[in-house]
């Protein structure tokens, strides 16, 4: 794999990234801090995890703050963003990453009410209130940019997990609707990553008894990289030269959907 590059995209920034504690939401929040953003890092439980996160940050030349909230609840997302323009006066840019994925769930037949209920509660609620309540104060100060991390699941749906597949299918209902609702100040997107070798992925049984192997050999570009490679990838969406692009699902995935016309 060749190194992606770095550049200044996001100087004089702010940036919020959900579930910045650990996996792919950790890597998006470094990749902000060295293209210039200060950062603010959210976590749910995991407050040490999210403290390894702010030292990556400092360490990139950035700064930024903690934040705690359980994104299932309107307050908590509410106090959170109070102090994010506390302590920013703005917010340029919320990746909402956070989600379950049930990684622990190996086939349909395992689902549980427990289960159903923790993927909707974060995946499908989290998701839109995070975005309604970022969206409405971003509309407020003019300007912003809001991507929803999806998923590749919705294109051959989960077997194993159908609440996460159509979990991840209802943040394209969420991305579209408040896409068209915040234009043309905020824009919203969805960020859809292939398989990322996080250490979540690389802990369950299916992938250490042979799938991963399947699927390299079932991926163009033959291989399944770490979070950190397709983190710039994702912050793109919100950048400048993404400036037309509202409303959108855009893939990254080693070519293993190829998904369009």
């Amino acid at each position: 794999m060749a190194e992606a590059q770095i550049f200044p995209r996001f100087a004089g920034k702010t940036v919020l990234v959900t579930g910045a504690g650990t996996g792919f939401g950790a890597e998006i929040a470094v990749r902000a801090a060295q293209e210039g953003a200060k950062v603010a890092i959210h976590y749910r439980s995991s407050r040490a995890g999210a403290e390894k996160t702010l030292e990556r940050v400092r360490e990139a030349g950035s700064d930024g703050i903690l934040v705690q909230a359980d994104i299932a609840s309107w307050d908590q997302i509410k106090a959170m963003a109070d102090a994010v323009w506390e302590a920013f006066g703005t917010l340029d840019v919320l990746v909402n990453n956070v989600g379950d994925v049930s990684s622990e769930q190996m086939s349909w037949k395992e689902l549980t009410q427990e289960a159903l209920d923790a993927v909707i509660d974060v995946d499908v609620k989290g998701t839109l209130l995070m975005t309604h309540e970022f969206g409405e104060r971003m509309l407020e100060q003019g300007h912003g940019n809001i991507v929803n991390v999806g998923s590749t699941v919705i294109v051959r749906g989960s077997p194993r997990a159908p609440q996460y597949a159509a979990a991840k299918y209802g943040i394209l209902g969420i991305t579209k609707s408040y896409a068209k609702a915040f234009a043309p100040a905020v824009r919203v997107n969805t960020f859809a990553p292939g398989f990322m070798e996080t250490e979540r992925l690389l802990e369950r049984e299916d992938w250490k008894s042979g799938r991963r192997e399947v699927l390299i050999s079932q991926t163009p570009m033959g291989h399944i990289p770490p979070p950190e490679f397709v983190a710039g990838t994702c912050l793109w969406l919100a950048t400048d030269e993404a400036a037309h692009l509202t409303g959108g699902y855009m893939l990254a995935d080693g070519g293993f959907n190829m998904v369009g016309a």
